[in-house]
């Protein structure tokens, strides 16, 4: 059975949207990456945008379990989020202060969301057995 709307908890809907949105970020990143291959950097224009793309599907992968109720979804969010962090701290500074502040805050409200009682307690195996394997959406 999968999940409807109304099942998810609001703070792993949005963590969901947040990281879905990161996701299609990346996704854009590679192919203006792939349009801008000059003759002189082929292959880091091609192992970059292959590294996007790569990204991109996990990332999207991953939150799409999280509107799942997937409990194997929410460690590869928080290791993007955790990695997004400190991106976002080697932007800070200069001209790039409002990047890192950006950046900052989507990754703190996808950890709030992912993290939050209502979302690990969505997530969470039931010990009492009373979810089944096709309702957990694994």
């Amino acid at each position: 059975m999968i999940p409807s709307r109304t099942d998810l908890p609001r703070p792993l809907l949005l963590a969901a949207a947040l990281a879905g949105a990161e996701a299609l970020a990346l996704l854009v990143s590679a192919l203006l990456e792939l349009v801008n291959v000059s003759a002189v950097r082929v292959t880091m224009g091609v192992s970059t945008a292959v590294f996007f793309l790569v990204c991109a599907a996990g990332l999207g992968l991953s939150a799409w379990g999280l509107t799942r109720l997937a409990t194997w979804s929410r460690s590869p969010v928080v290791l993007a989020q955790l990695i997004l962090l400190g991106v976002a701290w080697s932007f800070r500074g200069g001209d790039t202060t409002l990047v890192a502040v950006g950046l900052a805050i989507v990754a703190v409200a996808v950890l709030a969301g992912v993290l939050h009682p209502a979302s690990t307690a969505a997530l969470v195996d039931d010990p009492t057995g009373e979810r089944t394997r096709e309702e957990q959406g694994g």
